[in-house]
């Protein structure tokens, strides 16, 4: 992975950290819907702070392949290659 890939990571985990339970562990791999219990209110929230953090406008569309952390950072690190 690149550094740019985990800088990524991790600023999505910081959003994530404060919608996940206390003492939660999020990792790449973690599942979205099952660990964070997301509905679409929760992921509208996170889109839109994501957009304002990264500076990306995120198609509501590509959301929908989305169910990993990892998805979430290769999908803007996409979005932000095509800018």
């Amino acid at each position: 992975m690149t550094d740019n890939y985990e800088n990524t990571l991790q600023r999505i985990c910081k959003h994530l950290e404060r919608i996940a339970d206390p003492g939660a562990i999020i990792r790449a791999d973690t599942n979205l819907v099952d660990e964070f219990a997301l509905d679409s209110v929760k992921i509208l929230d996170l889109i839109m702070e994501i957009e304002d953090e990264f500076d990306i406008s995120i198609p509501l569309n590509l959301m929908a392949d989305v169910q990993l952390v990892s998805d979430l950072a290769r999908m803007i690190e996409r979005i932000e290659s095509e800018k």
